[in-house]
């Protein structure tokens, strides 16, 4: 498991090789996500986003959130990269990747991971619209959405 939460960018290839070579098997997939910065959100022109944690805090969740995606399918190594601090329109913000012998393993685990990192990570995001910063409140669909794990 490799996590890291910091404020700088990050290159996802090289991310992912790390993922690659770190595991004990050769994996016969990869899949990986990467979040970027919107600009619009709820339909209003925004400018840049905001994003704290809490440290130590942060990624102990983000090492169990890891955990327990092992768990449910059989991984070779998972990788959670968030980024903190001030971000603009386009910038990467998260990059969440598994690697398994199968596809199907990977595909899931890493939809699996960003469904928690949406709801059980502890980060706050703020949007920056017209000169206003505005806390990021949580959205029923990311809850619902942690529905069909079943955990």
């Amino acid at each position: 498991m490799i996590v890291k939460v910091q404020e700088k960018d990050f290159i996802a290839e090289d991310e992912i090789q790390k993922l690659k070579n770190n595991c004990m098997e050769t994996p016969g997939a990869i899949n990986s996500f990467i979040g970027y910065v919107r600009n619009f959100s709820n339909n209003k022109k925004l400018t840049s986003l905001t994003i704290e944690h809490y440290a130590g805090m942060t990624e102990k969740m983000l090492l169990e959130i890891s955990a327990k995606a092992s768990q449910k399918w059989p991984l070779l190594g998972t990788l959670i990269i968030h980024r903190y601090g001030k971000l603009n329109i386009g910038d990467q913000i998260v990059l969440a990747a598994s690697a398994s012998l199968h596809r199907n393993a990977a595909f899931e685990s890493t939809q699996f991971i960003m469904d928690y990192l949406k709801t059980q990570a502890p980060f706050w995001k703020s949007e920056e619209i017209n000169n206003q910063n505005k806390w990021v409140l949580s959205r029923k669909e990311d809850e619902q959405a942690l529905k069909k794990w079943g955990d």
